[in-house]
């Protein structure tokens, strides 16, 4: 897995507590500090402490498209995308934030763009990105594609560009659709395809999915698992699309989950 460093800005009164604590007034995890801050109690912490905070990210980030990374059923698209709809990429400038499907209007949920916005600028170091989709139809599947290649993250920066492009050098490696050899059953097709394909271990990936018509995450964690380690993916439901607290409580799971890893390496 990746590591990747958060700068973490330290307490005003940081100086104080650190000479304090190297003067041995430290007490029961607390700080007692001279008179000038009143005598108070200031509980130390640790991680306030610290210059850095180390997140250990996936290998491979698995995104589902429908009702997941934005906010439509392809099924229930009656086009191609057609007509680009811009505004506002999150504070980052004007660009394409829909395409539209006859009246249809394909957006990407907010947590989808803030992190992909954070992917294209660097900040999970080498950790990249496919996408996993049981779409219905081979039609639908072309509507996703299509809408992948008008969206954009950035500027003139689409989601294609960003994934395919950069991530993978230009291979396709996503699994959209469920035509042969795809099914319905991302456990049973898709992430066995991804793993041959990009070569990263089920334990070192994160699945997003919104699971509104199946358990995808359980039964891809349950199934997809690495034998020396007897661990899948992490996973992350997404009912209501990738919100930004969902996209961060997915990196969280992968971080507890590489906890694990780790544990079971010094076994």
């Amino acid at each position: 897995p990746t590591i990747v460093t958060t700068m973490v800005a330290l307490p005003l009164y940081a100086p104080i507590l650190l000479s304090a604590f190297l003067s041995r007034r430290c007490v029961s995890g607390f700080l007692t500090v001279n008179n000038s801050v009143s005598r108070h109690a200031i509980q130390f912490s640790s991680s306030a402490m610290s210059a850095s905070s180390p997140q250990v990210v996936p290998d491979l980030l698995v995104l589902d498209l429908d009702a997941c990374t934005w906010d439509q059923e392809m099924y229930e698209m009656p086009a191609l995308p057609s007509r680009a709809v811009t505004g506002d990429l999150n504070g980052r400038g004007e660009g394409v934030i829909g395409v539209m499907s006859g009246p249809h209007q394909i957006s990407l949920h907010k947590g989808s763009l803030i992190g992909l916005q954070e992917h294209a600028d660097g900040k999970y170091g080498n950790m990249k990105i496919a996408f996993a989709s049981s779409a219905d139809t081979p039609f639908a599947e072309q509507i996703g594609r299509a809408s992948l290649k008008m969206l954009e993250v950035l500027p003139g920066m689409t989601v294609w560009d960003l994934v395919v492009g950069r991530d993978w050098d230009g291979q396709d490696v996503n699994q959209i659709g469920r035509q042969p050899p795809l099914s319905s059953n991302k456990a049973a097709t898709h992430f066995p395809r991804l793993k041959e394909m990009t070569g990263v271990r089920y334990d070192k990936m994160l699945f997003f999915d919104d699971c509104n018509w199946g358990d995808h995450c359980g039964m891809v964690q349950q199934r997809c698992k690495e034998p020396d380690t007897n661990m899948g993916p992490a996973i992350k439901r997404t009912p209501y699309g990738i919100r930004e607290a969902d996209w961060r409580e997915g990196l969280e799971n992968y971080q507890k989950q590489a906890e694990k890893l780790a544990e079971v390496s010094q076994d």
